[in-house]
Parts: structure tokens; sequence; C-alpha cells
């Protein structure tokens, strides 16, 4: 290790190691020089494409190159995604979109195509497992690498393959992505967002505690806002205010979490990187056209997300063993209920018949503008109990969802509705989510 030594330096465009100083690469001219005393040190990467949505949208449509660009529904949605002309209007993604289009009205509002997002985050993930098997993904466009001991193998750093999958990225499918790299994922995760778009960042450990000190409590993997507001009370703000305390403290203040906020305030991170992580959670939601308030017709939409998650884990060889029905208010308010089942499933029958007494619940008179619903628990399907025979919710004896799939397979998902379904059609239904 050389870290606190001699700075090391990657031209990020040719690969070469300029002299220390050198403002641009005398090989090939370029001034993406990295320049840091761990650079080649250092084997933790995050990487995160740049506005992946609209970056997709503006490559298949180059008149869109310069002006902002929306991903999401134009006239009830949110956004999904923007690019970084939206942004310096203020728009962000999860904004409403009548508050998106009220900062930026130019806008140019493109409908999501998910099939098409996925099929090239797949071929982004793939370039990554060819550089190693340690990449744990974390949504459809990010992802850690650990890229220990493969110096050999790829005749170079970590940082030099980095650099060099950047630059296949972009050559092979026209968009970007910003690289951060570190020794623990906690910290290249944070650097992946310091020089973006087009980034690489690294965050080293000689300069991790400094670097943290100053930086609010919400950069803390594990801390949102009910957690912000319980450290703002015991009057911790900044990273740096941890840092000052005992770990023992800590955990007798805030339980389990204490550890985790111990050590990364003070730039520790003792989680590897898993590329077999358990999805905990999928689902599929839904912004309504209008403000709906009636059970009635919610239900038959309910149905139809049920059917959407039930497909998807089929696919993915998992089940759920409990589930979660979302509901958003007209004003914005975000309510989630849960229900446990007595054994995992994949059939959307089991998953509406549990989320429906939820929705029934809840369908008091309040106006909804989105609903989802989500399987969460996921185990292995080959794995999940097969049935239980005292109570719970009832299995599908008649094989009824079995049947269904059939029909769909051969003649496509629109040959067969169940009559719940009838007369309701997702026309802006959300991308699913695996979490």
């Amino acid at each position: 290790m050389s870290y606190g030594g001699s700075v090391q330096t990657l031209c990020r465009d040719c690969g070469r190691r300029p002299p220390t100083g050198a403002e641009a690469c005398p090989a090939c001219g370029s001034a993406r020089v990295l320049s840091h005393p761990e650079l080649h040190d250092l084997a933790i990467a995050h990487l995160d494409c740049d506005a992946f949505y609209a970056a997709i949208e503006k490559r298949d449509r180059p008149e869109l190159r310069d002006a902002p660009v929306i991903v999401g529904g134009r006239h009830r949605g949110v956004v999904a995604a923007c690019c970084y002309v939206a942004r310096t209007y203020g728009v962000r993604s999860a904004m409403p979109m009548f508050r998106a289009l009220k900062a930026c009205p130019d806008a140019v509002v493109v409908k999501p195509d998910m099939k098409k997002y996925a099929a090239i985050g797949r071929e982004v993930r793939a370039m990554m497992r060819e550089l190693t098997p340690l990449v744990e993904p974390l949504s459809i466009d990010e992802a850690f690498m650990d890229l220990s001991g493969t110096e050999s193998l790829h005749r170079g750093s970590p940082a030099t393959t980095l650099a060099r999958l950047a630059r296949r990225v972009e050559d092979a499918l026209s968009i970007t992505v910003s690289i951060g790299l570190s020794y623990n994922k906690f910290l290249a995760k944070i650097a992946s967002d310091l020089d973006k778009p087009r980034g690489f960042a690294v965050l080293g450990r000689a300069e991790a505690r400094s670097f943290l000190s100053d930086k609010p409590v919400r950069l803390l993997w594990g801390v949102g806002e009910a957690m912000q507001g319980r450290l703002a009370r015991d009057g911790i703000a900044r990273i740096g205010d941890l840092a000052q305390l005992e770990e023992d403290e800590l955990v007798a203040r805030y339980g389990k979490i204490g550890r985790r906020l111990h050590l990364c305030s003070r730039g520790e991170d003792d989680r590897p990187v898993d590329p077999d992580r358990e999805a905990k959670s999928m689902s599929s939601e839904i912004t309504l056209d209008e403000d709906v308030s009636e059970a009635e017709a919610l239900r038959p939409i309910l149905w139809q997300l049920a059917e959407t998650v039930a497909s998807r884990m089929k696919k993915a060889g998992i089940a759920g063993g409990g589930v979660t029905l979302k509901l958003k208010t007209a004003d914005f308010r975000i309510l989630t209920r849960g229900r446990r089942l007595n054994t995992a499933t994949q059939s959307a029958e089991e998953m509406f018949r549990a989320a429906e007494p939820l929705l029934a619940r809840e369908a008091d008179g309040r106006a909804f503008r989105l609903i989802g619903i989500g399987a969460h628990d996921l185990v292995e399907a080959a794995t999940a109990a097969q049935g239980d025979l005292f109570g719970g919710i009832a299995r599908d004896e008649d094989g009824v969802d079995e049947a269904l799939d059939a029909v769909r397979t051969r003649f496509g998902d629109d040959a067969i509705v169940k009559g719940r379904g009838f007369g309701t059609k997702l026309v802006r239904q959300g991308p699913s989510k695996v979490e």
C-alpha cells in the first residue's frame, strides 16, 4: 500500500500514467487525468449510469440532445428520471410531474420504456461481470464491484480497469457512467456522486474521516428522515458529531444501528460486495389518471398489479412470504400496509386476497392518486412450502393460475383475464421494483 505517499496518476482516456502534476496527458492530450495517493491501491467501486433513462432517450432521439428531457407520465405521474439540463431548472426524480413542468415548462416528457432500459442495464452488468464475479447490483443502473486481486488478469490496477470499462460502456452503448473508487462500499457510493456526469472520484483511507466530518448525517447508510430527526434532537447534525461518540454510547441510544453509525462515521464499512445478495421485495405500482376514492374502482387495478408482480416472480423463480399494499393520497401522503402469508407464494390470487382487506380498510373516502402491491420476504420458489392444510390464505386448488399461465405463454398476456380485471387497462404502470 502506498497511501500517504507519492501521488499516483491515471489518464482516463488512454490508460497511461502521466507525470505527477500534469494537467493533461502527454500521450493523448486528454485533460481527464486522475491524481490520488491511493489511486492504484483501492479496489471497491460503485458504478452508476448517468441520468440513465433520459440518457437512453437522448441517445435514441438525437433531436433531444440539447433539450431538457423528463422521463415519466405527463398528466398525473411523477418524474422517473431527468437529464442534467432539466436538473438545472430544479427538476428531480420522484417530483410530481406538474411541479416539474412548472419549473421547466419547455421540457420534453417521454413515456418510460422499461423493457428497453432493462435490456441496456443488463448489457452494462454483463460488461462488469466480465471483469469480476463480485458484482452486487443495487438497481437497474448501478452496482458495486470488488476488483481485488484482478491486477494480473487485467494487466492493470482496478482504477485502470474501471477507466477502461467506462470507455467501453460509452463506446458500445452511447451512454456514460460515473465511478466511485474507495476501500469500502459506503465510501465508494459516496464517491460516485462527487463528479457527475462522466465522473471518476476517489476516496482513500487517509482523507476519509476529514472528508466525512462536515457532511450531513443523511449521507450515512441507513439514515432516513426519521433517523435524521432523532439524531437532530440529540444535537447530532454532522457525521463528525457522531465520530466523537463511542460505539457503546451509540448502541445504547439507537440500538443495532448504533454500531453502523459508529463505523460509517469513521469511514469504516465491513459489508462485503455480495453478488448473491437476495432481493427483499418485488413490486409494481401505477399513478392513476384521476384521483380515485371508491374501493370498487381500485380493486380491479389492484388485481392487475398483483398479476404483474406474480408474473415477474415466476420468471425470476422466487416466491413471496408477505404482501404489501402501497397507496398515495391526493396530497402525496404515502401509506403502506402489509400482511404476512402462511406460506410463500407466486400466486396473483393469493396476493390479491391478502391485499384486498387492507385496501378495504384504507378506502374510507380518501382520494388516491397511486396504488401498488408488492411481495416481500422473497425466497427461491423451489424451496417455498407447497401448502398449508390448516387455515391461512387458500391456495389455488383448482390450478387456475397454472392454466392461466399456460394460455398466456402460448397466446400472450392479454389472451385471457379474470372477471375482476375486465374493463381496466393500466396505461401508465410503473416499473417493477426489486429491492
